[in-house]
């Protein structure tokens, strides 16, 4: 069964290479894709930003064609992958059970499991955003009714941040977009409040507070904690200097993203590819500055998915250890 792509493979401009990561082993290449294609999301959210900037990298290294792709998210991620319409992806972990356990909405009943774990990307704070004029300064603040934006259809935001808020006793009317739409929508005094979930600093809010004076809402300890209590979420807190608008850290909670590759893909091009992303984490880092918790003892916070088996054998090579459990049988 085959996806057809929501809004086709966007081009990743070529980048200046600061470091040659030169591929880990030399083999033969002729069973490799002569493309690939990294689901990422919409643009103005980090994992368009991170995922082109990923994409790129492999390419330019392996020799390979490549590109990022605008999706809807973590499940339409999930589906592309594991149905091998793209080669690679991004996710985060909440949706990753839900995918493989068949409760993913783009393919109900489907039990999408042939999308297998890549390399630790970092946590997507769930974090709040309104204009300043708004006079919203916390959860309790947020009017009853207020239009409300989580992000695309489907994606990790839009997933579980209304039942966050419906658990804290928000009532709400829902709203779905890019996360530049809706910045601009929340602008235009038609959003009261966006919900996001992507690594800070996220592009579309860094974007609003040069143009508009916003606030960053935070969760009470109390709040977090009920939250921690209901969903597969940990403590976080988004750091003050991930945006200008912040003067102290922001209370929020989070959850782990990691790649994902196909689990039929050749182990040698997965082993070569993770090479690239995690082998030179300074260029990771000029890319998009969630890339700090991108560094290898991160494997760890992976309970969820199989590793694909060229993966696992980078990280075993390199001072991780991945169970023979959590390595993917073909």
């Amino acid at each position: 069964m085959k996806f057809k792509k929501i809004l086709g493979s966007v081009a990743v401009a070529s980048a200046t290479s600061l470091l040659v990561a030169m591929p880990a082993t030399a083999q033969d290449r002729s069973y490799w894709p002569k493309s690939f294609t990294v689901g990422t999301a919409s643009q103005g959210g980090t994992y368009f930003t991170y995922g082109s900037g990923w994409a790129n990298l492999v390419s330019k290294e392996l020799g390979v064609t490549g590109g990022a792709e605008i999706t809807g998210g973590p499940m339409q991620n999930m589906a592309l992958v594991s149905m091998g319409d793209a080669q690679f992806g991004m996710t985060t972990l909440g949706p990753a059970r839900e995918s493989m356990d068949g409760n993913n909405p783009i393919a109900p009943g489907v039990k999408l499991d042939n999308a297998c774990a890549m390399f630790p990307m970092y946590t997507t704070p769930f974090s709040i955003t309104t204009l300043a004029s708004s006079g919203i300064t916390t959860v309790k603040d947020i009017p009853d009714g207020a239009k409300i934006g989580f992000g695309p259809a489907g994606s990790t935001s839009d997933t579980y941040f209304p039942k966050m808020l419906e658990e804290l006793g928000v009532n709400f009317e829902r709203r779905n977009g890019g996360w530049s739409d809706l910045a601009g929508q929340l602008q235009d005094g038609l959003l009261d409040v966006i919900a996001f979930a992507a690594g800070v600093p996220v592009p579309a809010v860094s974007q609003l507070e040069v143009q508009t004076k916003i606030n960053i809402v935070p969760f009470t300890a109390d709040e977090q904690k009920q939250i921690m209590n209901t969903f597969p979420v940990a403590a976080n807190e988004i750091p003050a200097t991930a945006y200008t608008t912040l003067t102290a850290p922001v209370r929020s909670v989070s959850m782990w993203n990691f790649a994902i590759a196909n689990c039929a893909l050749p182990d040698s091009f997965v082993y070569d590819a993770v090479n690239v992303v995690m082998s030179d984490h300074d260029r990771m880092m000029s890319i998009h500055k969630a890339a700090r918790n991108t560094v290898p003892a991160n494997a760890s916070k992976n309970n969820v998915l199989m590793w694909h088996p060229g993966a696992a054998k980078w990280f075993n090579e390199n001072g991780q250890s991945i169970p023979a459990d959590m390595i993917f049988k073909r």
